[in-house]
């Protein structure tokens, strides 16, 4: 596998008692890019995150990641690997502070999770770095607020700094504009593109203004299987992707800046 290409799929494939959710799906994301996976309802995107992940075995087909065929993985070893998530619903704890959400990703990190019964004092040292990932996705002024009391917008921050406080590698999210408005999305699709600085993304997402703004290369699913893949210029253009998305609910393709 190329050093450039960090995570490739080949043949890619999940059924459900004889509905094909993800079929032969052959994907390759390059390491340093923002690559966004696109598709109307249904298309399968979810399903094909939660097969990179590990929450569903594949019916068949191979998944590599930096070289190495983790088809077969439990979804802690694929985690362990660099490869993190960041879910549809916003997964933070509501009724701890931002700072205090960020601190318990990096215990995580240090494989501390679970050492309740420890004093406080002792997760200190993890306050400097807490603040800086804070800082660095806007949210340094709201440290000591409880995560229950921030805006939407707030909440899908301090969960891009959640995620990162666990280093990954490989950064998969999940709709992370989803419910939001025009100033939130703008904010967010920022945050984006700063945190990509270093890493890769590959992230579902169904704002065409967005994925148009910052992806690097788009793969589109219909019904399970890719339709097109490219730049943003090029598949826009694809009648397949047209028709695709004309009569659904998604925002218009073309001419979406």
């Amino acid at each position: 596998m190329p050093a450039e290409t960090i995570l490739e799929t080949r043949g890619l494939t999940k059924e459900f008692k004889g509905f094909v959710a993800v079929n032969n799906v052959d994907l390759k994301v390059r390491r340093g890019d923002i690559h966004a996976l696109i598709g109307p309802n249904g298309a399968g995107k979810t399903t094909f995150f939660n097969l990179l992940t590990k929450f569903l075995p594949p019916t068949r087909g191979t998944i590599t990641y930096n070289g190495a065929d983790i088809t077969s993985e439990r979804p802690s070893q694929t985690a362990r690997r660099g490869i993190v998530r960041s879910f549809q619903i916003s997964a933070v704890f509501p009724h701890l502070t931002a700072l205090e959400n960020v601190r318990a990703a990096l215990q995580r990190n240090l494989g501390t999770s679970f050492h309740f019964w420890k004093p406080e004092r002792t997760l200190y040292p993890l306050h400097d770095r807490a603040q800086e990932l804070l800082e660095s996705v806007d949210l340094g002024a709201f440290a000591n607020e409880l995560t229950v009391n921030l805006p939407y917008g707030r909440k899908r921050a301090l969960e891009l700094a959640t995620t990162m406080a666990l280093e990954p590698e490989l950064m998969l999210l999940d709709e992370p504009t989803q419910g939001m408005g025009h100033e939130d999305v703008h904010r967010v699709t920022e945050l984006i593109k700063k945190v990509s600085a270093g890493r890769t993304i590959l992230m579902v997402e169904h704002n065409m203004n967005v994925v148009s703004s910052i992806a690097d290369r788009i793969t589109v699913l219909q019904r399970g299987a890719v339709i097109a893949d490219g730049p943003y210029a090029e598949v826009s253009k694809n009648p397949q992707v047209i028709e695709a998305y004309m009569g659904t609910a998604d925002t218009e393709l073309v001419g979406a800046h």
